[in-house]
């Protein structure tokens, strides 16, 4: 029992092996006889005579757009290309070869049209991978090739970040001319069979991976012909395929706009900030320098050219022109904030536009002056307040060098180096104590608090501005506006008020 079963297996085998080699053979036999009994030359083209001219039908299929890079101005696209014509010298009748209805050839076997990119940016005119060739047993070649074509793409930057673009792929023969090949969009049947062509570029959605960048819009195709161009060149026509896409600009509102909007806002701050605080170049400076980065990232993602200025260009320009403008109201205001009439004189036409012009047309009137006395009013004693400011002044303008070297010298029992200014702040000083005392008959006091003064500096006991007032009524008082004022000072100069 077990013999038969083993020996029917093995028939089946042979048989399965038998079927196979009468499969390859009919196919072998089929290549040999169309590549070797016809004597095909793959150099000529499928036609019957030289007059005629083959048509090639051409199709484009998108798989991805890779990417677009604006500062190149290169398209990068993954692309599958349809080539399809008719072959006469490879048809045969699939009755005496089995049935079989198509081969799979190598394309160095067959006559190909040679159709490349014609507007390539990198040298590469011709598909990435030569796969193989299908020939249909009525003579019909199909060819589809996959690519990765870097094409030339003309960047259009006016409304950047909110601009769209039409880049082309663009495909003519490149050794046939019109008279030799037709082009011709690719033909496709409907579910009714109705033919139609097939006007755009195909997409998968299946097979197609979107952009995160980009988002096409349209995809039409279009056979051209140029009149003015003869026949017999291989530029007379061509099949061009448009990718019109559309930016999504919510990158670049993100991390761009948003940020230079912010920080332009920050630019009229600088108005609310005080002279006195010193931040008002240290903000409006900042802001200049965070737009000058903005718009150095921007330029690193655009092309090199003149043709057009960006729309953010425009609005970072606009922004750098204003905070500019800032900046050198700041530098103004901070000169007249900080002038003294030490340091700036007035000159005679700012007095006459500011004080006798303007308020003339602002419809404004001056101060009035302030009302004179009472009449018959006894003067009062003058006050040592103008004093004290003299002592003040004199001890400022001592540098710390010339009090450093006094006190050594008084020190080590030498008399002080007399300088030309100390000379001269001892005249002044002796001058003004002179008038002092020919003006009032209360000068006793006033010497006294000069005398007090150097002490107060030195001692740094008493940080206080002593105003007397001496008047005609019976009860003398002493007026005194001070901060951490030692009780026996301020006694003491009751009593020194109260002797007078």
């Amino acid at each position: 029992m077990k013999i038969p079963c083993f020996l029917l297996s093995m028939l089946l085998l042979l048989l399965v092996f038998v079927a196979g080699s009468l499969g390859r053979n009919e196919e072998e036999r089929l290549i040999n006889h169309l590549f070797k009994e016809r004597a095909y030359n793959k150099e000529l083209r499928p036609v019957a005579s030289k007059d005629e001219a083959v048509t090639v039908y051409l199709g484009l299929t998108l798989s991805n757009l890779i990417s677009l890079k604006e500062a190149d101005e290169t398209l990068l696209t993954n692309v599958w290309m349809e080539h399809g014509w008719y072959d006469s010298r490879l048809s045969w009748n699939k009755s005496e070869y089995g049935d079989i209805d198509i081969l799979r050839l190598p394309p160095s076997m067959v006559w190909l049209p040679e159709i490349v990119l014609e507007n390539n940016n990198d040298a590469q005119f011709q598909v990435a991978y030569y796969c193989n060739v299908l020939v249909y047993d009525y003579g019909y070649v199909y060819w589809l090739p996959p690519a990765i074509f870097r094409s030339s793409c003309a960047i259009n930057v006016n409304y950047f970040p909110f601009d769209w673009q039409n880049c082309t792929l663009k495909f003519s023969s490149l050794t046939y001319n019109a008279k030799e090949i037709t082009m011709q969009l690719k033909v496709d049947e409907d579910g009714l069979g109705r033919s139609y062509k097939v006007e755009w570029i195909t997409i998968d959605p299946a097979a197609f991976t979107e952009n995160g960048e980009w988002e096409i819009i349209h995809k039409p195709a279009k056979r051209n012909t140029y009149k003015d161009i003869p026949l017999e060149s291989n530029k007379h026509q061509d099949i061009t395929f448009y990718l019109i896409i559309k930016r999504k600009p919510l990158f670049y509102i993100v991390n761009i706009i948003i940020p230079c909007v912010l920080i332009s806002f920050l630019a009229s701050l600088v108005y609310y900030l005080p002279a006195d605080s010193g931040e008002k170049m240290t903000l409006s400076i900042s802001v200049l320098l965070a737009q000058s980065v903005f718009l150095l990232l921007v330029s690193q993602r655009l092309p090199e050219t003149s043709m057009a200025i960006p729309l953010i260009v425009k609005y970072l320009m606009f922004i750098m022109v204003l905070v500019t403008v800032v900046v050198l109201n700041c530098v103004i205001v901070l000169n007249l904030h900080f002038r003294t009439p030490s340091t700036h004189i007035m000159s005679e036409w700012t007095k006459e536009f500011f004080l006798e012009r303007l308020p003339r047309l602002l419809h404004m009137s001056r101060p009035a002056e302030s009302e004179p006395g009472w009449e018959g009013a006894v003067p009062r004693r003058s006050s040592s307040v103008g004093y004290i400011a003299k002592a003040d002044e004199y001890y400022s303008i001592k540098s710390r060098s010339e009090l450093m070297f006094e006190k050594q010298s008084k020190r080590h029992g030498l008399s002080p180096r007399a300088t030309p200014a100390a000379r001269k702040r001892e005249a002044s000083a002796a001058t003004n104590s002179m008038q002092h005392r020919t003006l009032t008959h209360t000068g006793s006091l006033d010497d006294f608090i000069l005398l007090l003064m150097p002490r107060w500096r030195e001692k740094t006991f008493l940080t206080c501005l002593a105003y007397l007032s001496v008047s005609t009524h019976p009860y003398r008082f002493t007026r005194c506006m001070c901060h951490r004022v030692h009780p026996i000072s301020f006694t003491f100069i009751h009593v020194a008020d109260a002797c007078l």
